[in-house]
């Protein structure tokens, strides 16, 4: 039931803007006194607009589809006059209206015509219809009409063949054949059986091709297209009918290309994501999205062109009012679209990934998620930082978590009074200790020196690369060699110097005496001590 609902508010909405898109051609045809349209130029001196190719076409048509044969005869280069001109006029009608191809839109409304053939400039061919003798090419020419000016009508090669290739038509109306309940009446100047040999076949072609949903509707659509496309082709109707159902079939088509184009998009998304978060690629899979609706933009505009174009819509004029617009959307939405090029760079630079553990300027935290105009950082207070993408384009990110070697470096300080033979002692018992070490690099220097006499303490400076695989191994493993530097100092008989100040007091006594006592004698110290 929903398939037949949606189908018919597809066929529904098609049949709508076809009749929109036709109406003006369709009544236009049906009045030659009316006025060109705006992009048909009349000449100044012809009343028939006989100025453009396409202007003799129509004008033709209309003439002779409201009986005013002795002025379509004026849209005849022949030497014929009376009842034979008018005769030939007829047949050049029949001719057209059964067989002429129903896109008139594409037929040049410029009063130098096409220019297709640069050899034969005042030659412009219209069409070309099926014959017995194989194709026939259908030309107006451009000849001088006196006080008309120069006008563009029918050839008088395109004429001499007109009434062969008019013995060739089926004249035999269909509406002989049905009711006048059927066969007269019209909606949108189609006839009542047409409308409903239309519903048939999109029912025959829809919905049965959909049951137990073995078709997928876009390409049900895709197949009613062709399928409308071939019957047009292959059978005789007016032109203003073909007309109609030619444009019905090219925007059923169009229609089902842009229904099976984003269906593809959207399964090539789904495959893309499956593939990137089994590779641990979680932040590209967050720009799939967003590139999926991107590409289905892209899709969706280049159907409307088409679609303007095939009904002979110059989409220029849109084109450069979207160019001006998206200057104007560019410039309104910088730090948006600056935030977004930040992020695309980001994953596509892999700067940062999900999960890292990073340093960004004085924040500390690890990557929760990557978005196309933000980042967000779980901080150590467990908070939740955005941070813009364009700010993080722009400044020193460093990423703790994917270094391959953890630094081991720390200043060992001894107190004063410790002698040379026990820093000689601790300084090759912790070399001794790093050396043995497997998680200690090899490759790299290890060095324990004696550097300087420090203000309270004799400081040792102890540095080392480890191979740890992560930051919590890191700190385990440091653990273990603090312990056991502070082991190897309390065996040499040493120990550990905290900040410490010495302060001399001299009281009493001789001038010689405060400055022997000052001077650190010992003797002296243990004399002067109060007792």
């Amino acid at each position: 039931m929903a398939a037949s609902r949606a189908s018919g508010r597809v066929a529904f909405a098609c049949a709508a803007v076809i009749a929109l898109l036709n109406i003006a051609p369709v009544s236009g045809q049906s009045r030659p006194a009316a006025p060109a349209p705006p992009n048909q130029p009349a000449s100044p001196g012809d009343v028939l607009d006989r100025a453009t190719p396409r202007g003799t076409v129509l004008g033709f048509m209309k003439a002779v589809r409201d009986g005013h044969t002795d002025i379509a005869v004026q849209y005849l280069n022949t030497p014929l006059r009376g009842a034979a001109a008018v005769t030939l006029a007829e047949q050049l009608f029949v001719v057209l209206d059964r067989r002429l191809p129903p896109r008139l839109s594409v037929l040049s409304d410029r009063p130098e015509g096409s220019l297709a053939n640069p050899f034969t400039p005042d030659r412009d061919v219209i069409g070309t219809v099926p014959t017995d003798n194989g194709p026939l090419e259908l030309v107006v020419e451009r000849t001088n009409r006196g006080s008309a000016g120069t006008v563009w009508v029918f050839s008088r090669t395109t004429l001499a063949a007109i009434p062969d290739v008019y013995d060739e038509v089926n004249l035999v109306a269909v509406d002989r054949f049905l009711p006048g309940v059927v066969a007269k009446p019209r909606i949108f100047g189609i006839r009542l059986f047409e409308w409903l040999a239309f519903a048939l076949l999109f029912g025959a072609v829809y919905v049965l091709g959909g049951f137990r949903r073995l078709i997928p509707r876009s390409v049900r659509l895709l197949v009613l297209a062709i399928l409308m496309r071939w019957a047009v082709r292959g059978i005789d109707l007016p032109l203003i009918e073909r007309q109609f159902w030619s444009s019905v079939a090219a925007v059923l088509f169009i229609v089902a290309a842009v229904s099976i184009a984003l269906g593809l998009n959207k399964r090539a998304e789904r495959y893309a994501l499956r593939r990137f978060e089994a590779a641990g690629r979680s932040e590209i899979a967050s720009m799939l999205s967003p590139a999926r609706h991107v590409v289905d933009g892209l899709v969706l505009a280049v159907a409307g062109l088409v679609m303007l174009a095939y009904f002979g819509v110059d989409p220029t004029a849109a084109l450069a009012g979207l160019g001006i617009g998206g200057i104007a959307v560019a410039l309104a939405a910088q730090k948006t679209l600056e935030n977004v090029i930040g992020g695309v760079s980001i994953i596509a630079d892999k700067a940062v990934r999900v999960g890292d553990f990073v340093k960004l300027g004085e924040t500390s935290g690890t990557v929760d998620y990557i978005g196309l105009r933000s980042t967000r950082i779980r901080t150590l207070d467990r908070t939740i930082l955005t941070v813009p993408n364009g700010q993080i384009a722009t400044v020193n990110v460093e990423t703790l978590s994917v270094r391959d070697k953890f630094r081991f470096f720390h200043v060992l300080g001894l107190r004063y009074g410790t002698n040379s033979s026990q820093i000689r002692q601790v300084v090759e018992g912790i070399q001794a200790y790093l050396v043995r070490q497997p998680s200690v690099d090899a490759t790299e220097p290890i060095r324990v020196r004696f550097i300087r006499f420090g203000v309270s303490s004799l400081d040792i400076e102890v540095a080392a690369y480890l191979l740890r695989p992560g930051w919590e191994e890191f700190l385990e493993t440091q653990q273990q060699f603090l312990l056991e530097m502070i082991a190897i100092v309390e065996r040499a008989g040493a120990a550990l110097a905290l900040p410490s100040q010495v302060l001399h007091m001299a009281e009493g006594g001789t001038p010689a005496e405060r400055v022997s006592r000052l001077s650190g004698n010992p003797a002296d110290r243990r004399a002067s001590a109060p007792r």
